[in-house]
């Protein structure tokens, strides 16, 4: 299936690209194993290369099943144009490690585990991130370069990109009917998510509606026109929700504008501030584009941009996360999604950092 990476960005995996695995008992590692040399041959690793991988994912995954409580792990690979990489995200709601800097360093390694330790996992990935606190669980991610792809190269995803996103189907579903794209041009990080309306194939068929329009703009578009040309380009599916967001982090200012129910948030350390949305749907006659408003809010420094469907519930607060606003857009993600999401809905999330890891 078309991956739908117009040149510069980086966009949802569809489903055939993205797996969430349950690992709840040691015996899941096997399965992590196989299902991640799956993806990571399709990208063409191979020999020490494929090695580095497995042995990642399936410390990862022990860890999980030894030492957590309802641990999950997303395997996927994303895409940038022409460019890809192969990641792995492990979540749970486990007792959290209680000194972080000592579990990172090489060679320490918890009870049961291979014995390489998350220390290792850094050092075999190319780049890697884990956010913990006690009695509050862990989030941790590794990514691999695919063989002739340099580190932190032209995929927007690598390390130092200042976004990133995660998606889950409803449960029973293969498709996600939520899609998000973004990409920066001149510092200037242009982003979109879209909730299509229900669940399944046709959900997904109108978001991937809107993400071609997106991929149709041009970097000087303001997110009003973009949102025009999205709700024209939808008007054959069955519609949906659309938040797009141009976020200059230099000019501190955000543009922002939205039709129906996805939330938008500018969080700071102390605060988050909602943006505004009008009602209706996506390439339905319930929002007619003149209706379409724009709206510039303030960014402070430091703050991130967050922007969810209503497959996440609006009761988080990243001030309930010491240290998490600094950290990577994935971890940032992650934690939402794990905490904020359910199960009964299609789930996506896109963050964007403007401090600390992958500021613009």
């Amino acid at each position: 299936m078309d991956p739908l990476s117009g040149p510069g960005w980086t966009t949802s995996p569809p489903a055939g690209d993205s797996l969430l695995v349950r690992v709840e008992e040691r015996s899941a590692a096997a399965g992590v194993r196989r299902r991640i040399t799956a993806l990571a041959e399709r990208l063409g690793f191979a020999g020490e290369r494929l090695e580095r991988v497995r042995i990642a994912a399936t410390e990862a995954a022990t860890n999980l099943a030894e030492h957590a409580r309802q641990g999950e792990m997303l395997l996927r690979i994303v895409r940038n144009g022409g460019a890809a990489a192969l990641e792995f995200v492990c979540v749970d709601r486990g007792p959290g490690i209680a000194d972080v800097p000592v579990s990172r360093a090489d060679g320490f390694s918890t009870r049961g585990t291979l014995g390489v330790g998350l220390g290792s996992i850094e050092r075999l990935a190319d780049h890697s991130g884990l956010y913990s606190r006690p009695d509050a669980g862990t989030v941790l991610f590794a990514r691999f370069q695919p063989p002739g792809e340099s580190p932190g190269g032209s995929l927007g995803a690598a390390a130092g990109a200042p976004f990133a996103g995660l998606n889950l189907p409803i449960d029973g579903e293969e498709e996600c009917g939520d899609a998000y794209t973004a990409r920066v041009v001149d510092g200037v990080l242009y982003a979109l998510l879209c909730d299509g309306l229900g669940h399944g194939p046709l959900a997904a068929r109108a978001a991937r509606a809107a993400v071609r329009a997106a991929h149709d703009t041009s970097a000087l578009e303001r997110p009003a026109d973009v949102l025009r040309r999205v709700h024209r380009e939808m008007a054959e599916t069955r519609g949906g929700a659309v938040a797009v967001a141009a976020v200059d982090p230099a000019a501190g200012r955000v543009g922002f504008a939205g039709i129906g129910n996805v939330a938008a948030w500018i969080v700071g350390p102390d605060r988050r501030q909602g943006m505004v949305s009008v009602p209706g749907i996506a390439g339905g006659r319930g929002a007619r584009g003149g209706r379409i408003r724009e709206h510039g809010y303030a960014l402070p420094p430091g703050a991130a941009v967050v922007l969810h469907s209503d497959g996440l519930t609006g009761r988080w607060r990243l001030a309930d996360h010491p240290g998490l606003l600094g950290c990577d857009p994935l971890l940032i993600a992650a934690t939402l999604l794990r905490d904020a999401g359910v199960r009964h809905d299609d789930r996506s999330v896109l963050a964007v950092a403007t401090s600390g890891g992958g500021a613009p």
